[in-house]
């Protein structure tokens, strides 16, 4: 899947070419549900992000250059946890949507993806979590997560059925 990043070719540049979505009141985002076995990962978001501190989200970030969002996905699992690519054993997009956050006055498109791990890894954090809890997915709701966490689960997982 890839989307259309047409409707953001006039925001500002990156000096590497991705799109910096700072001004702008909407921008599409992946976020990757890691699953291994019956469990899927939270990440708990650090002081040093831009937005939801605090907040238990899975693997998230701006979808900012044209590429699959699958390519994306693997490359932000492999950047964010250490995960390297042949412990990957499935990585699927499932259809994105919208919402917005009123308290950022911004629009997400979340694109849910669900990547599939052959083995539970060793997680290696990097500077934008601070802790991180394998949970079965009717735990979720027990988490001070992300808006709309719960949809991009139940997306995600869809992708196998």
């Amino acid at each position: 899947m890839q989307p259309n990043l047409a409707s953001y070719s006039n925001l500002p540049r990156f000096p590497d070419g991705r799109i910096n979505y700072s001004g702008s009141s909407s921008a599409p985002i992946l976020n990757c549900v890691v699953k291994h076995a019956d469990h899927v990962l939270l990440l708990k978001r650090s002081d040093k992000v831009a937005n939801y501190q605090g907040y238990w989200n899975f693997v998230a970030g701006f979808i900012d250059e044209p590429k699959p969002v699958e390519e994306k996905a693997l490359e932000e699992v492999t950047e964010e946890l250490g995960v390297s690519k042949q412990n990957i054993s499935f990585v699927k997009a499932a259809e994105p949507y919208e919402v917005f956050d009123q308290s950022l006055n911004k629009t997400w498109t979340v694109y849910p993806v669900l990547v599939e791990l052959k083995l539970r890894p060793e997680v290696k954090l990097d500077w934008e979590h601070s802790d991180c809890a394998w949970i079965l997915p009717p735990e979720l709701g027990r988490y001070q997560t992300v808006i709309k966490l719960e949809e991009t689960l139940k997306r995600a997982l869809s992708t196998k059925i």
